[in-house]
């Protein structure tokens, strides 16, 4: 193959990319005269990595992008949704349900997990961080930890859990916002200073991109973020991107600096740290006068979610694989403690543990291959938000 590795949207919809398995059922069901068999297939999870408590479903959009104009029905907790794997009774929560002929869609069983389960990891690893930084600003910096094809997946999945801004063109694009970022040691090094870089920076870029400046190049932090505020009129901030060979204590270090600024008259001047975090140093860094944080690798790098597909009814019947639960299956939530427990009705009378009354959360995503839901990344973020909050996460 004469070219870059990266699938094309032609080849994920012509199933190029697809575990070639399904290509052969689909075969053997239309040569056997199957191919009208109607069914319920269900997405569900046994259990979440680390010991996660609880995680954000994200890629809800992109599966129902490629899956419009096919004849099936999509049904879903919405997409953002926090949600634990298994009911109080044990049973796996339903967060899709998809209605069709097999062969009308099968054969994206391995594109349609793929956009659920990746993008729902790095969405709850960007929600944990944003609990632990609290009301810190939160950028996401992973890009260059992953593939350069998924960069816009990545970006939306970290900004829908939570990260407050992103750093490429493309997932800027996609969430609707502008990209972010400073410079890379590369410019120091090449212009031979930090004050060189620093002016020429400040120079040449537009104005109406905040003056932050990367301070842990050469010199010592605290004299490189004076130096900044002397050189850079309108200085918006310093990034620390100490490496961990030099770090010592990177909270003392972030004090030294934050005291150094606030002493010579720079209060304004915030602090962006970065360089190897994740959810637990920047629980370690809060309260040492930091503004935010530039977070990469901890977040692009999410445990996968094992979400599977699994068909639960035939022609109006409940069938299921050993291990699993037949039946077409409604999911519900509680509106004060968000638990979720599973019904056969969508009309059942479902009491939580806490008291409540619990509330059908699914709700009709795409009929006939007509996609009904389309949330902006900014109102689905807003939704993780205020469900973290309710947790008391936030």
């Amino acid at each position: 193959m004469d070219r870059l590795f990266a699938a094309s949207e032609k080849e994920i919809r012509d199933a190029y990319t697809t575990d070639v398995y399904f290509e052969r059922t689909k075969k053997i069901l239309r040569a056997k005269g199957l191919d009208d068999t109607e069914v319920w297939a269900e997405f569900s999870i046994g259990s979440l990595p680390k010991g996660w408590p609880w995680a954000v479903l994200c890629g809800t959009e992109e599966v129902l992008r490629l899956a419009e104009g096919m004849d099936i029905d999509i049904f879903g907790v919405p997409e953002g949704t926090i949600f634990r794997s298994r009911s109080p009774k044990g049973i796996r929560v339903p967060l899709m349900n998809v209605r069709g002929r097999y062969t009308e869609f099968g054969e994206m069983e391995t594109a349609m997990l793929g956009m659920l389960c990746h993008p729902s990891g790095v969405a709850t690893a960007a929600a944990r961080v944003r609990c632990a930084a609290k009301d810190r600003r939160v950028m996401a910096f992973g890009n260059r930890r992953m593939h350069p094809a998924i960069s816009g997946v990545l970006d939306r999945s970290a900004y829908i859990g939570g990260c407050d801004d992103v750093a490429s063109k493309m997932g800027a694009d996609i969430i609707g916002k502008e990209p972010v970022g400073t410079v890379p040691h590369a410019l120091m090094l090449i212009m031979g200073s930090d004050e060189a870089a620093f002016t020429a920076f400040d120079e040449m870029i537009d104005k109406s991109v905040p003056r932050i400046m990367l301070i842990d190049t050469f010199s010592d932090e605290r004299e490189a973020s004076i130096n900044a505020c002397k050189l850079v009129k309108d200085l918006r901030g310093v990034r620390l991107d100490t490496p961990s060979s030099r770090r010592g204590s990177l909270r003392e270090i972030i004090q030294e600096v934050r005291w150094e600024l606030d002493s010579n008259g720079f209060k304004g001047v915030d602090i962006i740290a970065s360089g190897g975090l994740d959810e637990n140093s920047i629980r370690e860094l809060m309260g040492s006068g930091v503004s935010g944080f530039g977070v990469g690798t901890s977040i692009s790098n999410a445990p996968t979610l094992d979400i599977s597909m699994d068909l639960v009814c035939k022609n109006g019947g409940a069938i299921s694989k050993k291990g699993k639960f037949g039946g077409r299956k409604y999911t519900y939530r509680c509106p004060d403690c968000l638990s979720m427990d599973v019904s056969l009705s969508p009309d059942d009378e479902i009491r939580c543990s806490c008291g409540s009354a619990m509330d059908m959360i699914e709700t009709e995503l795409m009929k006939s291959g007509r996609k009904i839901m389309n949330d902006p990344p900014s109102k689905i973020r807003e939704y993780v938000l205020a469900q973290l909050r309710q947790l008391g996460e936030l």
